[in-house]
């Protein structure tokens, strides 16, 4: 469900910090953040690494999903109650940094629906956001190489348009918490700047 990294415990436990990282299908935002982790991990960093999405699709077995991909296909009330349950966990995670996988919003047959709607980034009270993006033919060729999930493959404009409703998204976000909010390019040929960058943006947090 998630991945605690030198967890450590302290009778005095500094607050920890909320690290809120999200981007479209297909911009690599796993892997950056597995990257990251992973060095931040070998020079002692204590950080411990959640995907939204998980733990959400732990919640929605109890309601017999079996394929997490389903969940963007449930009703509205269901997916809130899901979101709901998952923020609260995440909240109660303890460490020095949690990072939070997530998406901006859920594509559903009424529109584009808030992956982290008022009342769940006010729960999560973020310190950082950081959005992943790239081109959108970069996104569409990945995506069409990506056999793990069932993807919906989409057009070229059509990704260009959730790339821009990503950015207002999480414009929107940092003002309502206050948070900063940072914009990490992913190109096909800037993987290493890339993570360097998120390593960056992760260490401010500590």
């Amino acid at each position: 469900m998630f991945i605690c990294l030198n967890w450590r415990h302290s009778l005095e436990e500094r607050r920890k910090k909320i690290v809120i990282i999200v981007g479209i299908p297909g911009v690599g935002k796993s892997t950056l953040i597995s990257n990251a982790t992973e060095i931040l991990q070998n020079v002692g960093t204590t950080i411990c690494t959640v995907v939204f999405g998980t733990v959400m699709f732990e919640e929605a077995k109890k309601l017999g999903i079996n394929d997490r991909d389903q969940i963007r296909k449930l009703s509205i009330d269901v997916q809130q109650k899901l979101q709901t349950m998952a923020a609260q966990y995440i909240s109660g995670l303890k460490g020095s940094t949690v990072v939070v996988d997530t998406h901006l919003f859920i594509k559903t047959p009424s529109g584009y629906y808030p992956g982290l709607p008022m009342n769940l980034i006010l729960e999560l009270k973020p310190d950082k956001l950081i959005l992943v993006t790239a081109n959108s033919e970069e996104i569409l060729r990945r995506r069409k190489k990506d056999n793990t999930r069932a993807r919906d493959i989409i057009s070229d404009e059509e990704i260009k348009k959730d790339l821009s409703v990503s950015q207002s998204m999480i414009s929107c976000l940092s003002i309502l918490t206050g948070a900063p909010f940072e914009i990490i390019y992913n190109h096909d040929d800037v993987i290493d700047s890339a993570t360097s960058l998120m390593v960056e943006s992760l260490k401010i947090c500590k």
